[in-house]
């Protein structure tokens, strides 16, 4: 279809468009709020910064499309093949991307807040300093996606993939991480403060400079996991595997680490609240307390010299 053809048929009022075949065309800048081009042909076409807001493109065809800057608020795009699509500063909130397919697609500084991508591909994808607060990321696949700076607080990401993906920076305070399997990703200095990783594998994950104010970590296992300088006052690290774990001059104030193992775990320079020194003081020397309660005069011939080398120099 002509694009000319198509903007004086929407003039006109028509708004089904469905199945055109528009590739390459040159759409910069149109407006065409509520129109129907669902299984339309765009691929290569050229949508940057068109007000398209309520639009249908159910199974369209838009891979290698440019879409910067584009307006597609409260749109359908179930089933859309994006792949490869410039999708870069895309205001594009609460937005169906059910099953989607965006592989490789730059969403660069993308506005998706409250959107729908359950088991949309996001395989690769540049998702850098992207919103997605309130996002549902159910079965995702973000393997290898770019989540560096990316803001998820609010967001579901029950089921999804996360091989090799970079979080660095990320905002993910009060974000569900429950059984979630981040084993080695690049979550430094990123914001975790109030999530939940109850039984998540987080083994040799890089936490550097993250902050993780009132974390829930129950049951997970961060084995070798780095979290020097990390915030960890008042999280809960209960029964959580921190052997061979990095916490170098991190801040454990109030943390709860009933019946954590701590194993070749470094503490040097590591912030501890009384409480903490005194439990972690107690498995340095063997006892076990959440299965022996200790007496008093236990408690008061412990001694700094008692704990392992790395824990003497705790402050």
């Amino acid at each position: 279809m002509d694009v000319n053809y198509l903007l004086r048929a929407y003039e006109a009022g028509e708004r089904n468009f469905a199945g055109v075949d528009l590739r390459g065309a040159d759409l910069s800048g149109v407006t065409l709020i509520a129109v129907d081009l669902s299984d339309a042909n765009l691929m290569g076409a050229n949508l940057s910064r068109a007000f398209l807001t309520q639009a249908n493109l159910s199974g369209a065809f838009l891979n290698w499309a440019d879409l910067r800057y584009v307006k597609l608020s409260e749109g359908c795009l179930t089933h859309v093949d994006l792949t490869k699509a410039n999708l870069s500063g895309a205001f594009m909130v609460k937005s169906d991307f059910n099953r989607a397919k965006l592989s490789g697609a730059n969403l660069n500084g993308a506005n998706l807040r409250g959107s729908h991508l359950q088991h949309a591909n996001l395989c690769g994808a540049n998702l850098n300093a992207i919103n997605l607060r309130g996002a549902d990321l159910t079965g995702a696949n973000l393997n290898w996606a770019n989540l560096s700076g990316a803001r998820l607080s609010g967001a579901t990401l029950r089921g999804s993939f996360l091989n090799g993906v970079k979080l660095k920076d990320a905002f993910l305070n009060g974000v569900d991480l429950n059984g979630i399997n981040l084993d080695g990703v690049d979550l430094r200095s990123t914001k975790l403060s109030g999530a939940t990783l109850h039984g998540a594998n987080l083994a040799a994950t890089n936490f550097s400079d993250a902050k993780m104010h009132g974390g829930s970590f129950t049951g997970a296992n961060l084995s070798g996991a780095n979290l020097s300088r990390a915030f960890l006052k008042r999280a809960n690290l209960n029964w959580a595997n921190l052997t061979r774990a990095d916490l170098t001059d991190a801040d454990l104030t109030e943390a709860n680490l009933l019946g954590a193992r701590i194993e070749g775990a470094e503490f040097t320079g590591v912030t501890l609240s009384d409480p903490t020194r005194r439990y972690l003081r107690l498995i340095a020397t063997g006892v076990t307390p959440w299965s022996q309660q200790p007496t008093r005069s236990t408690l008061e011939s412990e001694r700094a010299s008692s704990l392992a080398p790395s824990l003497a120099h705790s402050r």
